[in-house]
């Protein structure tokens, strides 16, 4: 009886082990098991989503495409599709997704979803009985959407501001103006802000890495601010963040925070709404290509432009200048850009409390140095970024 008991446990924590080792990119699959059949260790299969790219995403037209595709490595049984009004009730429908090989399926469709709350579910069923199953939660219809805004939208803020360094001159206000625009963040706008300072290039590196493993909804925004020296390579033809720890000697700049690194990084952040602003020298290099236009709006109420803006995917930036040198400014003064920065935020957006970087780019042009507004990356045309006074 003992030999049997202990042979149950080796296979229940066998099978548990495989269980707490399938993990997907944006969240672990849910795991449904039979005990009222014999436990068999197996390895559970991947469900891999495409489209909608985020966990939870919202779209004005009912029209979703939806794309995803299961692997495994025992044969699969069954694999489903189903869509849900709830997930506490029956779905409303269901389909059986083709499999391509013993081992993997692949479903790539165009659906219709009504109005409202919406869950789109993937189920997979191997052979030795192993199920798993993921969910996305589209809201679909703009007035689903507007009911949706501010119950559960988050804003999100990192600014990393180094003035003192272990190889390049130290300098006097990057983290002074990071505090002050920290706070009109926090404190009017109701952002979770975060301050990193004096970091060196591993940490800058490892907290875009926290931020890049968050999960966000779809109007959640994420600010990322950088102050402190910048350097330009004539051969390389490329702009750098320095570290902390940047070495003054580094022919290769590996040592350096790389535009074109720091672009795909943060490009990749499953954030739908991000605003990268540089206060750093020779800022203006980070996208080669600039924005040609400003976005025109039409005249509709708030609730209405956010939800339109939160339903396109954001990537701009702004920096402080262009391939120059910019101000530090004096000591206990802010820098000639932060203090724009800050006048746009003490404005609160106006009357109708809503600050655009559109806006906020309008007081950078006093500037003596030539800022740069633009997109990088996934930017979706029409796309903004927005300060929401509370």
């Amino acid at each position: 009886m003992k030999t049997k008991t202990l042979i149950s446990l080796t296979l229940l924590l066998v099978a548990y082990c495989q269980l707490a080792a399938q993990v997907v990119v944006d969240r672990t699959n849910k795991v449904a098991l039979d005990f009222t059949k014999p436990i068999k260790a197996t390895v559970l299969p991947e469900i891999n989503w495409v489209l909608p790219r985020l966990e939870y995403t919202n779209s004005e037209a009912n029209k979703v495409d939806i794309k995803a595709n299961v692997s495994s490595k025992v044969p699969l049984k069954k694999v489903t599709l189903s869509v849900l009004t709830s997930l506490d009730e029956e779905p409303m429908a269901s389909v059986d997704v083709p499999l391509i090989s013993p081992t993997s399926a692949e479903f790539e469709k165009s659906m219709y979803l009504g109005d409202g709350q919406n869950y789109v579910r993937i189920t997979a069923e191997n052979v030795d009985g192993g199920i798993v199953s993921d969910d996305r939660s589209v809201i679909v219809g703009m007035d689903a959407l507007k009911d949706a805004i501010a119950i559960d939208r988050k804003d999100y803020a990192v600014l990393f501001a180094t003035d003192k360094y272990d190889n390049w001159s130290d300098l006097t206000n990057p983290i002074y103006d990071a505090k002050a625009i920290g706070k009109e963040l926090e404190e009017r706008y109701g952002f979770e802000v975060r301050i990193v300072e004096n970091a060196s290039q591993d940490l800058v590196f490892n907290t875009l890495r926290e931020y890049a493993q968050k999960s966000y909804k779809p109007q959640d925004q994420l600010f990322v601010f950088f102050a402190g020296h910048g350097q330009y390579d004539e051969t390389f033809g490329e702009g750098f963040v320095v570290a902390r720890n940047s070495i003054a000697n580094d022919p290769g700049k590996n040592s350096y925070i790389s535009h074109s690194r720091l672009r795909n990084i943060i490009d990749n952040v499953k954030c739908q709404h991000i605003m990268l602003v540089m206060d750093v020298c020779f800022g203006g290099t980070f996208d080669p290509v600039l924005a040609s236009s400003r976005s025109i709006y039409e005249e509709m109420d708030n609730s209405e432009f956010i939800v339109k803006k939160l339903s396109l995917r954001t990537r701009k930036y702004l920096t402080s200048g262009s391939k120059e040198y910019v101000s530090d400014g004096t000591p206990g003064s802010h820098s000639p850009f932060a203090v724009r920065m800050l006048e746009a935020l003490k404005t609160s957006g106006g009357g109708d409390r809503l600050l655009t970087i559109t806006e906020v780019n309008v007081y950078m042009q006093k500037l003596q140095t030539t800022p740069r507004f633009g997109s990088f990356g996934a930017d979706d045309q029409g796309s903004e970024f927005m300060f929401i006074a509370r």
